[in-house]
């Protein structure tokens, strides 16, 4: 017998322990991705911030398991794999890669990976040998989506204060980056022409081949032990597990439709940007209905439908337990309808740098507003709002080479029917880190002055949002500076009664002389200068007792 585990006794539903154990086994492979990606990458946006996800996916594209990080990239990763499955036929040593948001992808500075895996001797990275090799046999995928700190663009960091998606760096729609175990040099050369940090995104981009190397041989060895029927069963099995546990969810949940609102901040030419939803619970499925959203943006705040399937999936994977698999199954019960050309659902060649990482956060806040009617023991009230994205790019005078500085900056969680918000975090479709100050000043001709929790800004309540953080920049030579930023017009909500959190804030200080920045902003600055970025609180829950 060996290690090798018993068949199935029957051929009806999955053992239950047995899925238990295989729910660990897939995400393991995921996790594992993970490691090798951080820990091979070059950037302090991967290694130090781990601004990148994992995720393992069936011969159809399904995702099956993940590893915990980005819900905004994992949400929508599915939608990279059948983008890339649909248009090439993927072979064993094959690796796609895409950005393209209009075909399967986010915002451009999100590249991700994707390697078929194979069974029956061979793997997602090596071709088979011989003629007498077996034939192989598609048992899935793996892929790996980071966040590169530049892929070109009107400024460093690429994440610019763009009019529409060309100028948002280069464009990759889902092609071939590896060809039977060897590196398409003509596409390589290419991609790395056309940013500023050459060597970073190559030892990035490296790192992610890794990372799928070791997602398929990991998941090849699955099928190798426990066979190739047995893995595919237990992917199933997997996805049927999430279905049937968002279908208890929902059918909790009274029938009826659940509607909220709310808005981005003003826009340069005062556009008025509102997310408009009607949540419809029927039974055990429901319907996400963002007809009335505002047309999309002429600045770079429109998300693509990725962005939002990824928004609708994280907040009702977040009312489940932490013991429901992550997966595709999530989303079957649930029907999303983001009509086309609107803020979630923007068509090409429409600018997404802010959609991503802002707008996403926008329609996460308001449909927990309107689960809030639901289900009020469950929902907190509004996080920041936010991920506060700054770029920095210049030259470094002491290695004599171009940098790019890129980073998401936390703030205060919104508190609960039952807890306090937490401070100084990143919130919903963000899970990444503060990036370290030794690593920033270390990478970077940056100082960091002050770095410390912005007291009072979370929202009053029974109980309180958190805060947000301070966090100023001294710059050590001349720099463009580019801020994305929310909530700093519009504050966080409370729930309940609670208070809204204090919105967010930047200032400049140049030659003695102190300015607010607007949210979204692009400024050149010298050597001396100081940015401080101040980020908004949590709103708070329930109206305050007599101390509060």
């Amino acid at each position: 017998m060996g290690d090798s585990p018993a068949p199935e006794r029957s051929a009806g539903r999955p053992d239950p322990a047995r899925l238990e154990v295989f729910k660990h086994l897939f995400s393991s492979v995921a996790e594992q991705m993970g490691v090798v990606l951080r820990r091979t990458s070059y950037s302090p946006n991967i290694k130090e911030r781990r601004d990148y996800s994992c995720a393992v996916f069936d011969a159809s594209g399904q995702m099956v398991a993940q590893a915990a990080h980005i819900p905004v990239h994992l949400g929508s990763m599915p939608l990279s794999v059948k983008e890339c499955v649909g248009r090439m036929d993927l072979e064993p040593g094959d690796v796609a890669v895409l950005n393209d948001p209009y075909h399967g992808g986010t915002h451009l500075p999100d590249i991700t990976f994707v390697t078929p895996v194979f069974g029956d001797g061979a793997s997602g990275t090596e071709p088979p040998y011989g003629r007498d090799a077996p034939a192989p046999h598609l048992i899935g995928f793996v892929a790996s989506r980071a966040h590169h700190a530049d892929v070109g663009g009107l400024s460093p960091g690429s994440m610019p204060l763009s009019g529409e998606v060309f100028q948002e760096g280069l464009i990759i729609p889902p092609v071939k980056m590896v060809r039977a175990g060897e590196i398409d040099r003509d596409l390589w050369g290419l991609l790395l022409a056309n940013v500023r940090t050459p060597e970073e995104r190559a030892g990035d981009l490296r790192a992610q081949l890794a990372a799928g190397r070791t997602g398929a041989r990991r998941l090849a060895a699955l099928a190798e032990r426990y066979g190739r029927a047995e893995v595919n069963r237990y992917m199933q099995g997997l996805l049927d597990y999430a279905e049937r546990a968002t279908r208890r969810l929902i059918a909790e949940l009274p029938d009826g439709e659940y509607r909220f609102r709310d808005a981005l901040d003003p826009t340069d030419s005062d556009e008025e940007l509102e997310i408009r939803l009607t949540v419809t619970v029927s039974g055990d499925e429901v319907v996400v209905d963002f007809t009335g959203t505002s047309p999309q943006s002429e600045s770079s705040l429109n998300a693509v439908y990725a962005v939002t399937l990824s928004a609708t999936a994280y907040v009702f994977r977040a009312l489940m337990g932490l013991d429901v698999p992550s997966n595709s199954g999530c989303l079957a019960p649930i029907r999303v309808i983001a009509p086309e050309g609107t803020l979630v659902n923007a068509r090409r060649p429409a600018a997404v740098a802010a959609g991503n990482v802002e707008t996403s956060q926008r329609i996460t806040d308001v449909l927990l507003g309107a689960l809030a009617q639901a289900c009020p023991e469950r929902v907190p009230a509004a996080s920041q709002g936010t991920m506060n994205n700054l770029t920095i790019g210049g030259r470094d005078p002491e290695r004599d080479r171009p940098f790019t500085y890129y980073e998401t900056i936390g703030g205060g969680a919104g508190a609960g029917p039952h807890t306090l918000g937490p401070s100084g975090v990143h919130t919903h479709m963000t899970n990444t880190l503060n990036t370290p100050i030794e690593a920033i000043e270390y990478a970077y001709p940056l100082r960091i002055l002050r770095y410390e929790l912005r007291e009072d800004s979370g929202g009053t309540g029974r109980f309180r949002g958190g805060d947000g953080i301070r966090r100023d920049y001294e710059f050590l030579s001349p720099a463009t500076v580019t801020l994305l930023s929310e909530s700093r017009v519009r504050r966080p909500y409370g729930l309940d009664g609670g208070r809204p959190g204090s919105p967010g804030i930047a200032f400049l200080t140049s030659r003695g002389e102190k300015r607010e920045l607007p949210g979204r902003a692009m400024v050149n600055v010298e050597a001396g200068d100081v940015l401080s970025v101040r980020t908004p609180g949590g709103g708070g829950y329930g109206r305050p007792g007599p101390a509060g």
